[in-house]
């Protein structure tokens, strides 16, 4: 049997990017239930890829109640529908043999791994209140993506001096933009820049100078995303919702690694049970950014552990 529910988990503070800004997280659940266990899994349908909270909980009820990880990959598309499934089946499968998802893979028990804590874009201000309050952490991803970005990225420096920096455009800037600005990131100290270029758009970037690595979000979502990445970006971006679960993104990992392509797995903004599965997939990884749960005013029961060494792997009352 499968059930689907729509949640929505209030934020700790608004939280805006260059599209739009967002008060709460709206996730979709799916509960698969078979001889007596229950698998869960969280999707965050996103509206920059046309889904809705509706249209995925029907995607996810129509699927039929024997559905596997193998009918999925072949029956639905990439999307958040199939990524709540898929990793509900894996859920489901641990629990009823009794071993973690990492026994499932013969994959060594996960460790704490250090997450970037995204700053929501700001004036400079206020931004740089942010980054005073978060300059304890090892890493800070910046939302940025205007025209007039230098002042709030300085204004973030001042505030966190000691911290990495990560640069999200998400697809705001053009490519004079971001070639007057990429100099300055670098003699900022910037570490890496997310999607500067909107996807679908982004052919430019095989033509410019890149002084520090350039990151495909908006333009990675699953393997068959990767041939046209070459040459124009150095990382990729994996996050379940957009590869269609933990399935593909193990693969859409290991290939994109043996393509010479850097790994950072992120995350939309939702609970501890839609970053769980994404922490097994951030072992090893050169960046991570799952801290969807430290944007929430309230989380899940039996939420994923923050703290100084990191984010901690799911106890199995959670997920996995």
């Amino acid at each position: 049997m499968i059930t689907v529910t729509a949640d929505s988990f209030p934020l700790a503070r608004t939280f805006t990017i260059s599209r739009g800004y967002k008060t709460t997280a709206q996730v979709v659940t799916a509960t698969i239930t078979r001889n007596g266990h229950q698998g869960r899994g969280e999707a965050v349908p996103y509206a920059r890829y046309g889904e809705t909270v509706t249209d995925v909980m029907a995607q996810i009820a129509a699927a039929a109640p024997w559905v596997t990880r193998q009918t999925l990959a072949r029956d639905m598309q990439p999307g958040a529908a199939r990524n709540a499934l898929d990793c509900a089946l894996w859920d489901l499968e641990a629990k009823a043999k009794g071993v973690r998802v990492w026994d499932l893979l013969s994959l060594p028990a996960p460790g704490p791994v250090i997450t970037a804590f995204t700053l929501s874009l700001d004036t400079p201000a206020a931004m740089r209140a942010q980054a005073v309050q978060n300059a304890h952490r090892p890493v800070l991803k910046i939302k940025l993506g205007t025209p007039d970005d230098m002042p709030r990225l300085e204004a973030v420096r001042k505030g966190a001096p000691k911290s990495t920096l990560i640069i999200d455009a998400n697809e705001g800037w053009t490519p004079e933009v971001y070639a007057d600005l990429a100099p300055r990131l670098v003699a900022m100290g910037v570490a890496l820049v997310e999607q500067p270029l909107p996807a679908g758009a982004d052919a430019m970037l095989a033509e410019m100078a890149r002084p520090l690595p350039v990151c495909a979000d908006e333009s990675c979502h699953d393997r068959a995303s990767l041939p046209a990445l070459i040459g124009k970006y150095d990382v990729v971006n994996i996050k379940l919702d957009k590869s269609g679960g933990f399935t593909e993104a193990l693969a859409l990992k290991a290939q994109a690694q043996q393509m010479g392509f850097g790994i950072m797995v992120g995350c939309m903004v939702g609970s501890s049970l839609a970053m769980a599965p994404a922490t097994l997939l951030a072992q090893g990884v050169a960046f991570t950014d799952l801290d969807g749960p430290l944007l929430l005013a309230q989380d899940r029961d039996n939420p994923l552990l923050f703290n100084e060494h990191g984010i901690h792997p799911p106890n199995p009352a959670l997920w996995g």
